[in-house]
């Protein structure tokens, strides 16, 4: 049996053998019958329902607010969304490979407030150079953690959630810290009135994208997700590629803290909290299956722009914004259960 061919976003996930390029027609033969058969139609299904939901939804504020279809509106839905973005999109293919990392809201708040402090005693361009290298240090760290001790990585990252939070409240003391002069990466507009973190909210999409789709190491991070023995197997590095994901996730999370600063003019110890429950609601309601091998990054943004325009929605027609919240809980519960139904579904046809 040769090895499968197909999208990875189609959930191509016996693309083991593909990923490694040159190994033999042996070796991918023997583990091949344990990567599951691609599930084409459960993904369609899952698009369609998310693309009613969002239709279904907008319809339903549009008619209650003569607000809500406009085009400032809309930008501020995206600009909403754009942070929790552009860490769903590399959360999205550590998910993908069966991993987690529930560590990004404290992560945020914790590059923003570097950026912060050493900003405001060496300078912007210090600062920012320290807040990217903290966020790339904690997706070390988690990786390390994950790939090297071998510490799960839902714990590990519920334990890193806690210490950078904590950090956080350490190295500002417990309050605010000013950011001067750094107000032009949260609320530019260069083009078109679009505000510069939308437009790097699509730019950081496009990439991880394009590398879930086109590229070995996005197909080898499928082949784990389905079947982790069988990618050994058959020579994908595994660690590695979990560590370089979480790496990239450390690095996104940083491109969030700086983002936020910037809007906010300021580091703050209790920002961005709540925010890994709004990403992990976006990735699940996309169609990433928790157990791994399955998901796109498209998927992901569709739950999220769903999400940003409900949040946005009840704010317009006057709903208490504690019932955001309720209103994620919800989603999250109802992601998940349609992930377990799927694949249960999937496997009673693959059996018979």
């Amino acid at each position: 049996m040769g090895a499968l061919k197909g999208e990875p976003d189609q959930n191509q996930t016996g693309l083991a053998a593909n990923a490694t390029g040159g190994l033999q027609t042996t070796a991918s033969s023997a583990v091949a019958p344990a990567i599951p058969k691609p599930r084409r139609g459960l993904v369609v299904s899952t698009a369609m329902v998310l693309v009613v939901l969002l239709v279904g939804e907008s319809v339903y504020f549009a008619s209650n607010s003569p607000y809500f279809f406009t085009w400032n509106n809309w930008l501020n839905i995206l600009t909403a969304a754009a942070i929790a973005g552009i860490i769903a999109a590399p959360g999205t293919m550590l998910l993908i490979a069966g991993q987690f990392d529930l560590s990004v809201g404290s992560g945020v708040a914790f590059c923003g407030m570097i950026l912060a402090v050493v900003s405001n005693s060496h300078g912007l361009t210090v600062g920012v150079l320290a807040a990217v290298l903290a966020g790339i240090g904690l997706g070390a760290l988690n990786g390390f953690l994950v790939t090297v001790i071998g510490v799960n990585a839902l714990i590990t990252t519920l334990g890193t959630l806690a210490v950078f939070r904590g950090l956080t409240e350490v190295v500002s003391g417990g309050q605010t810290q000013s950011v001067n002069g750094f107000s032009t990466l949260g609320s530019a507009r260069p083009f078109l009135t679009i505000p510069l973190p939308v437009i790097i909210f699509v730019a950081v999409v496009a990439i991880f994208w394009f590398i879930l789709r086109y590229t070995t190491y996005g197909r080898s991070m499928y082949a784990i997700g389905a079947n982790a023995v069988a990618a050994r197997l058959v020579g994908i590095r595994s660690k590695l590629f979990i560590f370089i994901a979480f790496l990239l996730s450390g690095a996104c999370v940083a491109l969030g803290g700086l983002i936020n600063a910037s809007q906010l003019g300021s580091g703050s110890p209790i920002t961005a909290q709540g925010l890994e429950l709004s990403v992990i609601t976006a990735i699940v309601l996309g169609g990433t299956s928790l157990t791994g091998g399955r998901g796109t990054v498209l998927g992901t943004i569709v739950g999220l722009l769903v999400i940003s325009a409900m949040n946005n929605g009840l704010v317009l027609i006057n709903v208490d914004p504690f019932y955001q919240d309720v209103a994620r809980g919800a989603l999250l519960i109802l992601a998940v259960s349609f992930d377990r139904l799927s694949s249960r579904l999937s496997a009673r046809l693959a059996g018979g």
